[in-house]
């Protein structure tokens, strides 16, 4: 697995503040015989509100 680069938890604590959430962290994907590995998986959580309810999806 590789190393972190000197930008890798501000750049992650960053896009945790912005509401994305951390699914991986590196994110290793295998292809044919390789590995490879992506800094961060990230997917970002959709909140809607409704009469004063609020809806995370």
């Amino acid at each position: 697995m590789p190393a972190k680069d000197l930008f890798h938890d501000t750049v992650k604590n960053a896009l945790q503040k912005e509401g994305w959430v951390i699914t991986d962290d590196p994110l290793h994907l295998k292809y044919g015989g390789l590995n490879l590995y992506v800094d961060l998986g990230v997917e970002k959580i959709l909140a809607a509100e409704k009469a004063g309810q609020k809806n995370r999806g």
